[in-house]
């Protein structure tokens, strides 16, 4: 896909072939922007909020860069690599391929390496490939191969490239990092389902979006929502900041909303 983006005194939004948004400097996030390069997501070790979350911004945000025969995003067969250092593949476990989007089961390739050296080397190497449709790492903890260093070589090569990686930080800290995004992610409950108030509907994370290069960051609650053809699509609200009274309140007054004293 290519993006042309407007003039400074022109249109505040520019529109990728696909019709998805791509963001203006200072812009604010949303479901469906174009992606270029590479993106960190911190999440907890013992839930799948980083590789699901990983998945769904990898699926719903349409790629930009280098390239004109990247397929529109409903016909794109292509595969793409999931890399996990062996701890992680012991904190979540190898990936499901039926619990994946059935879009993607029949395209996932895994690769499971011993340590953080051999998995930065993996993803690099897959992202120099554009034959694949994007790239997922999980990463453990904060070895010292996953240093700024690193970080830079990852996004210069998706950008080169094309490719887009989402690198998923597992009970890691926050560090120094090159990533166009970086998201901190944790599970949040699931919105109730269209056909059943009592069930549970799509699954939705609270995620911050704390540095971005020319992003402004915030929080907001994501969720993936599946269609009848396996497709999924991202939906994101922005979350109530600390003291939001009106992100609270819904149809109800101020009054009611506001904590007792």
């Amino acid at each position: 896909m290519s993006a042309g983006l407007a003039s400074a005194g022109g249109a505040s939004r520019a529109e990728v072939s696909a019709g998805a948004a791509v963001l203006l400097p200072h812009d604010e996030w949303r479901p469906g922007s174009a992606f270029r390069g590479a993106g960190d997501i911190f999440a907890p070790g013992q839930e799948a909020t980083g590789a699901a979350l990983a998945i769904a911004l990898a699926e719903g945000c349409p790629r930009v860069g280098p390239g004109k025969d990247v397929p529109p995003a409903s016909s794109d067969e292509r595969p793409f690599l999931w890399v996990q250092d062996n701890r992680a593949a012991k904190l979540g476990g190898r990936p499901y391929l039926p619990g994946l989007p059935r879009d993607l089961r029949h395209r996932c390739v895994h690769v499971r390496t011993k340590d953080a050296a051999d998995a930065l080397f993996a993803l690099e190497e897959g992202i120099r490939c554009r034959d694949l449709a994007f790239v997922i790492g999980e990463i453990a903890g904060n070895p010292r191969e996953m240093d700024f260093t690193a970080s830079r070589r990852l996004v210069l090569a998706a950008e080169r490239h094309g490719v887009p990686l989402w690198l998923v930080r597992l009970d890691a800290r926050r560090d120094l990092g090159a990533s166009r995004m970086r998201w901190d992610a944790v599970s949040a409950p699931s919105a109730p389902s269209q056909w059943n108030a009592q069930a549970p509907g799509a699954p939705r994370w609270q995620a911050e979006l704390f540095r971005a290069r020319g992003t402004r960051p915030g929080t907001w609650w994501i969720s993936r929502e599946e269609s009848a053809d396996g497709t999924g699509r991202i939906t994101g609200a922005a979350a109530p900041r600390d003291g939001d009274l009106a992100g609270e309140a819904g149809d109800r007054s101020l009054a009611a909303a506001a904590p007792d004293r």
